[in-house]
């Protein structure tokens, strides 16, 4: 079992577990993930890694509780254990001195799986450029790291409560203009907001990534459920990246696929909901 040695909320439903797990932070690289279930019938979860520490031999999770085992998982504290804790899975994102400048953008929760690539990218010598977006001001996590390895650095805000009012595409586009020497854009957050991405770069030919880690289910390529397209050709998200050349993704097909779930996710949510509620009242809290 692995122990939560750290839990730190950073709004009411986004929160980070820092797990003792020594082997995994010996063995993990940028981009990879892990699969985490914290109970025996548990539903098993796949997670990019949002750091690795090799002196206190613990990985880092950035979780978002938008769902029933989402938000199981925010329950546990400092010094409760997880069930399991498979990994690291995936291939490791392809990080090398470019010849120009790179572009790393995280949208919402996608900020955290980002970090450990914007942080190899400066580490071996590139010139970094950093977009966070978030809808609101008080939804903002981790600015601080990103500006440790950004050579510039920018936050858009939804609501343009902090930052550029509006969203990364607008500052992507100001960036790239501003930046003809720009060879590579990595991305990563809401599918939505990578395919906007990529439309934005095609207009410049910019190389563009993205990792398609939010359409993964068992995340070792039995299911079949993060099948995507990647030109013309089918791939797994999960065996085959996550990352994948940006402008060569069906985004039609996969944000098709992303809705597969919805009703039984909903009625999951209801579930819990009642649980929830049933325990709280014969606790006597409500």
């Amino acid at each position: 079992m692995f122990q939560i040695i750290r839990h730190e909320q950073f709004s009411p439903v986004t929160f980070l577990w820092e797990i003792l797990a020594p082997d995994l932070a010996k063995a993990s690289e940028p981009g990879q993930f892990v699969m985490v279930r914290i109970r025996e019938g548990g539903e098993r979860i796949p997670l990019t890694i949002a750091d690795y520490d090799l002196e206190k031999e613990t990985i880092t999770l950035v979780i978002q509780a938008v769902g029933r085992s989402s938000r199981e998982m925010l329950e546990l504290k400092e010094g409760d254990y997880l069930m399991d804790l498979l990994g690291p899975l995936g291939i490791p994102s392809h990080i090398d001195k470019k010849e120009g400048r790179v572009v790393l953008i995280g949208g919402g929760l996608g900020v955290a799986p980002i970090f450990p690539q914007l942080r190899k990218y400066k580490e071996v010598g590139n010139h970094t450029i950093s977009i966070m977006g978030f809808r609101t001001a008080d939804l903002i996590f981790w600015s601080d790291r990103f500006m440790r390895y950004s050579d510039e650095f920018h936050i858009a805000t939804d609501d343009g409560s902090f930052g550029s009012k509006g969203f990364v595409t607008t500052v992507l586009d100001d960036v790239l203009q501003r930046n003809p020497d720009i060879v590579e854009v990595v991305a990563i957050g809401p599918v939505v907001m990578m395919k906007a991405c990529a439309e934005v770069t095609k207009k410049y030919n910019v190389k563009t990534i993205v990792s398609l880690n939010t359409i993964m289910v068992d995340g070792i390529g039995m299911c079949g459920s993060c099948r995507v397209t990647i030109d013309d050709e089918v791939k797994f998200a999960c065996v085959d990246g996550p990352d994948f050349d940006a402008h060569k993704v069906d985004w039609g097909e996969l944000m098709s696929r992303q809705r597969r779930f919805q009703k039984e996710e909903t009625r999951s949510q209801e579930c819990y909901d009642d649980e929830c509620k049933a325990r709280k009242k014969a606790e006597g809290v409500i």
